[in-house]
């Protein structure tokens, strides 16, 4: 919009020029070298200034196409190795269930832990472009090596029957292969999705345009829209190649989508607006824990006192709250005119903290058991990623004669309700509930989070009763040692799992985010969407020692276990059994937790909003405790003198140091 202006000055500067040039005829030679310079000092001022309005056209509309374009293709092809991965490590590398499931969760939880690791990069050494640019150089590798374990027979062991031979292990190479492959993949996820989003909104966030706000919410939404359309095509498209063409073209495509991903990505590296790394949050997370050490000794100033505590000059917080009292000492100043530099920030940032940082770190404490509770939904839901794919392999998958699903697509039934419950719930459900009981309904953050954790349960108790109908039929239509036959069940039946997982994310999960957003600061915006990734990461590994567990005490005495490679002899509805009863005592554990959390900080607005309408009662308890309040400034006055006199001592003690320590 500036650039207009400028040209539109064009023709002024030339007729100026022309002018210019009439006078240098006329005035002689002397004026004629004075009118030269000038001129030279114009063309550099206008060439500054073509080069600050080249600066000013970065970033922009022009640059969304291809950020978004890399984090679409990404996921394609991320997501789309995922569902059908578990039959792949079964059939080419003739593993176990329990193994081949304890590698996906492995996988999986190296792929949600990156991404903090990769913020944390990003803010404080990287930047973000670097970040993006070097997670799809490094995720485009590993799917490479995936494709070619795919296209070099001799990358993975023979080819042999399952069910009628004994099949050769991979060897430890062909193992290194496969593992370096999840290894890049992960590490590439944990680039880009992390900094996908903030890049973006780097491109557009301009505080100075009045439309600012709508412009960064219409990205987002286009992000969003974009992320739900690749985990559909992911888990359809991508799922379908790979069943009826074969690994070949199935890991093929992915990595070509990857290609694309990267190069689009780069094109347009001269448009982007790039922001140089700056200092992180979790570094003043450490320094709070490692000041409130080093001061553990020191007393605490008298309460209801101001000056004894470090803040910042815009900061509304000048005294920390009580609540993990210990670690406010991080704060404490002792010598004012040692500790702070004259611009008012600490001379020594491991010596003294602001008090926003102590209360930034005592808000990431205090959600911790609620963060907790969410693990348990995480652990159910990452085992819906293998066993339900190996139950509808062996169950009826036609939809008519001609149409079949693939296995690895069922969980597209997940997606699907989780985006039409979001879509429903503002619009239609909850008006429709205020309509009904006359009254407007809504329902708290943490209700939706135990709403959640209470579905994802009942899922497991209908997939323990899907596969425990599943197993006796196979077994009634002699099937006990044929785990590739068919069963004469439609695999529909799975569907009612799928639904109530979706729901179960669309309460817990989007509750969880949305609780971590409005319990945290602003400052703290990346922990709040790194902290529910974090919590599947930590689910995933979990779910490996659960499936280990299980999978080691069943198989004792020579049993098979309930996690066998024979889905027919194995008891699949039994593991399901132990992760719903786990379910169960987690929403135990959860409504403790929610109990001793206390209201929200929504709730707490309300709360203090009712309290305007009782003035009278809180005058009344004010004139009552006036004689407590008099001896409580009084032992504040107390406790303030000897804080004095503590600190007045440590002063003595320094100087007495430094007179010991200086030559006599």
């Amino acid at each position: 919009m500036e650039a207009f202006p400028r040209i539109e000055e064009e023709p002024n500067r030339l007729r100026a020029g022309i002018h210019r040039d009439t006078e240098l005829a006329l005035l002689g030679r002397g004026q004629g070298q004075s009118l030269d310079m000038d001129m030279e000092v114009e063309m550099e001022a206008n060439s500054e200034q073509r080069k600050m309005s080249k600066k000013i056209t970065k970033g922009g509309l022009i640059t969304m196409p291809f950020i978004i374009a890399n984090e679409a293709f990404e996921k394609v092809a991320s997501y789309g190795l995922l569902p059908n991965m578990v039959l792949y490590l079964i059939q080419d590398y003739h593993l176990g269930v329990a193994k081949a499931t304890n590698i996906l969760f492995l996988w999986s939880a190296a792929t949600n832990f990156l991404p903090v690791v990769g913020a944390f990069l990003s803010d404080s050494y990287l930047s973000r472009f670097l970040t993006i640019g070097l997670g799809s150089i490094t995720s485009l590798l590993g799917m490479i090596l995936l494709w070619l374990t795919a296209m070099i027979p001799t990358t993975k062991p023979p080819h042999c029957d399952l069910s009628t031979q004994s099949c050769k292990a991979p060897t430890t190479s062909q193992f290194a292969l496969l593992y370096s492959s999840f290894a890049l993949m992960s590490i590439g996820a944990g680039g880009i999705r992390p900094c996908s989003l903030a890049f973006g909104a780097d491109q557009l966030d301009k505080r100075d345009n009045p439309k600012n706000e709508r412009v960064l919410e219409t990205f987002f939404s286009w992000y969003y829209a974009s992320s739900a359309l690749s985990v559909v095509i992911a888990l359809t498209g991508i799922v379908y190649i790979q069943v009826h063409l074969g690994w070949r073209v199935g890991f093929g495509v992915p990595a070509i989508l990857m290609f694309f991903a990267s190069l689009l990505f780069f094109v347009a590296f001269p448009f982007y607006t790039k922001h140089k790394a700056s200092g992180h949050l979790f570094t003043g997370f450490v320094q709070v824990l490692v000041v409130a050490y080093k001061n553990r000794k020191l007393a605490f100033p008298p309460r209801n006192t101001n000056g004894w505590y470090h803040h910042s000059k815009d900061s509304k917080l000048v005294v920390p709250t009580d609540r993990l009292r210990f670690l406010n000492k991080a704060c404490i100043l002792r010598m004012p005119e040692r500790d702070i530099n004259p611009d008012g920030s600490a001379s020594n940032p491991w010596s003294l903290c602001t008090v926003d940082q102590v209360e930034e770190l005592k808000a990431l404490i205090k959600v911790i058991p609620i963060w907790s509770s969410g693990i348990m939904m995480s652990i159910v839901t990452s085992s819906q990623t293998s066993f339900p794919v190996l139950q509808a392999n062996s169950m009826d998958r036609h939809l008519s004669s001609s149409f079949e699903i693939p296995a690895g697509s069922f969980s597209m039934f997940l997606v699907i309700v989780l985006f039409l419950w979001v879509a429903l719930y503002d619009r239609i459900i909850l008006p429709l509930a205020s309509k009904i009981r006359g009254k407007r309904v809504r329902l708290g953050v943490k209700q939706r989070m135990g709403i959640g954790l209470f579905l994802s349960g009942l899922a497991m108790v209908v997939a323990a009763i899907v596969e425990n109908v599943r197993r006796r039929k196979a077994i009634q239509q002699g099937f006990l040692n044929n785990s590739q036959a068919l069963v004469g069940m439609t695999a529909m039946w799975l569907v009612p799992q799928y639904c109530l997982l979706g729901l179960a994310e669309a309460f817990n999960a989007i509750g969880q985010t949305e609780f971590y957003y409005s319990e945290f600061p602003k400052s703290m915006s990346s922990i709040a969407a790194s902290l529910f990734g974090l919590g599947m990461a930590l689910a995933n590994l979990l779910a490996t020692v659960v499936l280990s567990t299980v999978d080691h005490l069943t198989s004792r005495g020579g049993k098979e276990s309930w996690v066998s490679n024979n889905i027919n002899k194995g008891h699949f509805d039994n593991y399901y059994w132990v992760l719903a009863v786990m379910s169960a005592i987690n929403l135990l554990y959860y409504f403790v937790c929610s109990y001793f959390y206390g209201p929200c900080v929504e709730q707490g607005t309300k709360v203090s909003d009712e309290g305007k309408s009782m003035d009278g009662e809180n005058e009344l308890a004010k004139l009552s405790n006036g004689a407590r309040d008099e001896v409580e400034s009084l032992k504040d006055d107390e406790k303030l003198s000897k804080f004095k006199d503590e600190v007045e001592c440590l002063k003595d003690e320094e100087e007495l140091s430094k007179l010991r320590q200086s030559p006599s």
